[in-house]
C-alpha cells in the first residue's frame, strides 16, 4: 500500500469521526427522546402521558384539609380502603369501603384453567357506582369512601344476612348500599337507599346515573375462543334478549328500557337486574388482546329519579356459571345468554339434546361415557333415515351400468338428451336420484346443533376423559412454535378426520360413485374441517369421531343385508309395470316439467 492510499484512509477516517462528533445528539435531545419513549410505554400500559402527569402535579396545588372537608362529601373523599367479606356455600364476595362496591367475587369449587381460584373480576379496573351533580361538585360514589355498618359474615342453608355500606353527607343525609346474601345461592340482593339526598341533586340535571365497568381476565385455556364467546347481553322491556358483537368492538345506546344487563364471559356471567329498569343504557364492549385479558365491558344507564328526599332502588346481582339448567331455573330469560344455535338447531338442543343430556347426567357417569350414550341414542333415532338413504344408494349402484350405457350411447355433446334418457330410466325403475341425499339432509340439523351445544356446555369444563384433561377445550398432546397461528395438534381431531376419510372411502367404493372431481370432494372436506376444528373443544371432536365411527359401522352392517341382485330384480319388475301403475315422485314430476320447458325454449331459439 503506497503513501497516497494510506493518506486516503486517514482522511476518510477523520471525516467519519468528525461527522459522528458533529452529529451526535445533545443532552437535551437525548432527554427529549427518553421522555418520548417513556410516554409511548405509558400509553401502551394505559397510563397518562408523563408530561400531563407532571403538568397536573404542577397545576394542582395541595388543598388544605379544612377546605376539602368543607366540600360536598368532603369527609368521604379521603380514607383507607377496607375489605368486608360475605360468603355462602357458593360465593365469596369481597366488598370494598372505597366505592362501597363489590370488588371481587370468587366462585367456590371452580378453578381457572391453570388450577388457580376462579375470581370473576377483581382489582381497580372494575368500577361501580352512582354519578350525579350537586351544587359545587360532580359526585362519583366509586371514588368515595363508605363506612361499613357491620361486619362480614358467612351464611348457609336457608339463612340470609345483610351488610350495609354507608356514604355520609351529613348525619341525616346519606346513601346506603345494602347487600343481602342467602345460603346456597348465586344471587346477591343489592338495594340502594338514599336518605335526604333528593333535594341536594342539581335542579338543572335532576337525574342519577349508574356506571358499571369491568375488565375480565382469562379463565379458559383457549383465550381466542373465550374472547369470541364473551360479550354484553341485555333484556329489553318487551322481553326480547339481545347482545353486542362477540367478534368486534361495539358501542350501542338502547332506546328501550332494559330489565337486566349481563357481562358474559364464556362460561361465567355477572348479571345485574333492576326492579325499576335501566333507562337509555349505553353499552360498550372492547377487545383487549393483552395476555391474560379477555375484554373490557362498560354500561352507563339512567335510574328513575325520585325527587323526594328519600328513594330506594332494587337490584340483584347474579354471580355464577353459564350452566343451562342453572340459568333456566333463575328465569327472566337468563338461559338465552347461552347460544344454543339458531332456528332448528336451537330447538333440537333445547327440546331434545338438553333433556337427554340432563337425564344421562343424573347417573353421575364420566362425561365421555355420557357423550357416547348420547351419540348412540341419536344414531338409533336416525337409523330409519339412514337405512332408507342406503337403500336409495343401493338402487343407484345397481343402475350404474345402465347409466354408463346411456352415457356411452348419447355422449357428452348433448347434455339435454343425456339428462332426458337418464330421467326416463329413473322413471321406469321407480328410483329417485335424490333419495339417498334427502335423508342425510334431514340429519344435518342434528349435526350442526352439536356445533353449538358442546362448545357452550359448562358441564364439560374441567372434566377429563382418557388422555383429554379438559373436554371443554382442545387437547394438545403435540405443541410447537406457531405456524400461521397454529401451535398444536389435537389428537381427538386427528381421529375424527381419519375416521371421516375412511367413511368417505367406503361410501365411494360401495356406492358406485362416478370417477370425477366430485368424487374427491369427500376427501378434501375432512382435511379442511381438521384445520377448522383443531382448536375446538375435545368434547365436540369426540362426538364427531364417535358419529363417524358409528356411521361407518352402520353402513358396513346394512351393506351385509342389502342384496344388489334383489334390488335389481325389483327394479326390472318395476320397469315391466304399465305406465299408469308407476308412482312418480314430486322430484321426478318437477324434473320432467323443467325438461319440457328447456326443450320448448331450445325449439323457439331454432325458429
Amino acid at each position: 500500500m503506497d503513501r497516497n492510499n494510506i493518506l486516503g484512509f486517514v482522511f476518510i477516517f477523520a471525516i467519519l469521526a468528525g461527522s459522528f462528533w458533529l452529529m451526535k445528539p445533545s443532552q437535551d435531545e437525548i432527554k427529549k427522546e427518553q421522555q418520548l419513549q417513556d410516554s409511548i410505554k405509558r400509553a401502551k400500559d394505559g397510563l397518562a402521558p408523563i408530561s400531563d402527569s407532571l403538568k397536573a402535579v404542577k397545576e394542582t396545588p395541595k388543598v388544605a384539609d379544612s377546605v376539602l372537608l368543607a366540600q360536598p362529601f368532603g369527609a368521604a373523599s379521603v380514607g383507607t380502603e377496607q375489605i368486608v367479606t360475605i360468603e355462602n356455600e357458593l360465593l365469596k364476595v369481597n366488598v370494598s369501603s372505597k366505592g362501597g362496591r363489590v370488588k371481587s367475587v370468587e366462585l367456590k369449587g371452580e378453578t381457572n384453567f391453570d388450577g388457580s381460584k376462579l375470581v370473576l373480576f377483581d382489582g381497580d379496573n372494575n368500577k361501580f357506582g352512582l354519578e350525579f351533580n350537586i351544587p359545587g361538585k360532580a359526585v362519583k360514589t366509586n371514588d368515595l369512601f363508605f363506612q361499613a355498618q357491620g361486619a362480614g359474615f358467612t351464611v348457609a342453608g336457608q339463612d340470609a344476612k345483610s351488610l350495609t355500606m354507608r356514604l355520609s353527607y351529613a348525619p341525616d343525609k346519606y346513601i346506603d348500599y345494602i347487600y343481602t346474601l342467602a345460603g346456597n345461592n348465586y344471587n346477591v340482593q343489592f338495594d340502594i337507599k338514599t336518605v335526604g339526598i333528593g333535594n341536594l341533586v342539581d335542579v338543572s340535571s335532576k337525574k342519577m346515573l349508574l356506571n358499571w365497568e369491568t375488565t375480565l381476565k382469562q379463565k379458559e385455556r383457549n383465550a381466542k375462543s373465550e374472547r369470541e364467546k364473551s360479550t354484553i347481553f341485555y333484556k329489553e322491556a318487551d322481553g326480547s334478549v339481545d347482545h353486542l358483537s362477540e367478534s368486534s368492538d361495539e358501542k350501542e345506546i338502547i332506546e328501550e328500557k332494559v330489565s337486566w344487563i349481563a357481562f358474559k364471559q364464556h362460561f361465567f356471567s355477572t348479571v345485574l337486574t333492576s326492579k325499576e329498569g335501566f333507562n337509555n343504557p349505553e353499552l360498550a364492549v372492547t377487545f383487549i388482546t393483552q395476555d391474560s385479558i379477555v375484554k373490557n365491558y362498560r354500561a352507563n344507564a339512567e335510574l328513575t329519579f325520585n325527587q323526594q328526599n328519600d328513594a330506594q332502588y332494587g337490584f340483584s346481582f347474579f354471580f355464577g356459571p353459564n350452566k343451562y339448567k342453572t340459568l333456566k331455573a333463575e328465569g327472566n330469560g337468563f338461559d338465552k345468554i347461552i347460544n344454543m344455535g339458531w332456528g332448528p338447531m336451537g330447538w333440537i338442543n333445547k327440546f331434545i339434546t338438553v333433556p337427554i343430556f340432563d337425564f344421562l347426567d343424573g347417573f353421575n357417569m364420566n362425561y365421555g361415557i355420557v357423550i357416547l350414550i348420547l351419540t348412540l341414542f341419536l344414531k338409533l333415532l336416525m337409523f330409519p333415515l339412514t337405512y332408507k338413504s342406503y337403500q336409495s344408494m343401493g338402487k343407484m349402484r345397481v343402475l350404474k351400468p345402465q347409466l354408463d350405457e346411456i352415457k356411452a350411447k348419447v355422449g357428452d355433446d348433448n347434455p339435454m338428451l343425456l339428462q332426458q334418457e337418464q330421467m326416463k330410466l329413473y322413471k321406469q325403475a321407480g328410483v329417485n336420484p335424490l333419495g339417498g341425499c334427502l335423508p342425510l339432509l334431514l340429519q344435518m340439523p342434528f349435526t350442526l346443533a352439536f356445533f353449538f351445544f358442546f362448545p357452550n356446555l359448562f358441564e364439560l369444563r374441567g372434566e377429563s376423559f382418557l388422555w383429554v384433561k379438559d373436554l371443554s377445550t382442545y387437547d394438545a398432546p403435540i405443541t410447537f412454535a406457531p405456524i400461521f397461528g397454529v401451535d398444536h395438534i389435537s389428537f381427538m381431531c386427528i381421529l375424527m378426520t381419519l375416521t371421516t376419510l375412511l367413511t368417505t372411502w367406503y361410501n365411494n367404493s360401495t356406492s358406485g360413485a362416478v370417477n370425477n372431481q366430485m368424487k374427491y370432494i369427500g376427501y378434501i372436506m375432512p382435511l379442511i374441517f381438521f384445520f377448522v376444528l383443531n382448536s375446538f373443544p375435545a368434547g365436540l371432536n369426540y362426538y364427531y369421531f364417535l358419529s363417524a365411527v358409528l356411521t361407518f359401522l352402520t353402513q358396513v352392517i346394512i351393506r351385509q343385508f342389502v342384496n344388489d341382485d334383489k334390488i335389481l330384480a325389483s327394479i326390472e319388475a318395476n320397469k315391466k309395470k304399465p305406465q299408469g301403475e308407476k308412482k312418480q315422485s314430486s322430484f321426478q314430476k318437477k324434473m320432467e316439467e323443467m325438461m319440457r320447458q328447456q326443450q320448448a325454449a331450445q325449439q323457439n331459439k331454432k325458429k
